[in-house]
């Protein structure tokens, strides 16, 4: 892995936050493969641009969605939506300043009835 650059929202050029970005749509996609592969939990991924629906067994959805104009990761659980900004090397919520890929581990661990764990 490469070096982890340290960064303000505040210095992230377009360039980074779309590498960055996809980075996140990629793990979280490959992890779901795993799951199946695994046979650990069957989400369903549908990925169209900068969008990826997560959709569980109980026909419950994740949404994550990309906002390059805002610089933001979006995701949309049944318990809400939530806005992700990159401080500090990581996604953290614009509200309360959780980590993305804890915050998605919780909903989908909600969501799909088991422990679930994504990691950045």
């Amino acid at each position: 892995m490469g070096d982890v650059f340290i960064m303000s929202s505040h210095t992230l050029s377009d360039a980074q936050y779309h590498s960055q970005a996809s980075a996140v749509l990629a793990r979280i996609e490959a992890q779901v493969d795993a799951w199946l592969e695994a046979d650990i939990i069957d989400i369903d991924t549908h990925r169209t641009g900068g969008l990826l629906e997560l959709v569980f067994p109980n026909a419950s959805k994740i949404i994550i969605n990309l906002q390059p104009p805002l610089h933001e990761l979006w995701m949309a659980a049944k318990a809400g939506g939530f806005h992700f900004h990159w401080r500090n090397g990581l996604w953290q919520d614009t509200r309360d300043g959780s980590e993305f890929f804890a915050c998605l581990s919780a909903h989908a661990s909600q969501q799909g009835g088991q422990a679930l764990t994504f990691q950045p």
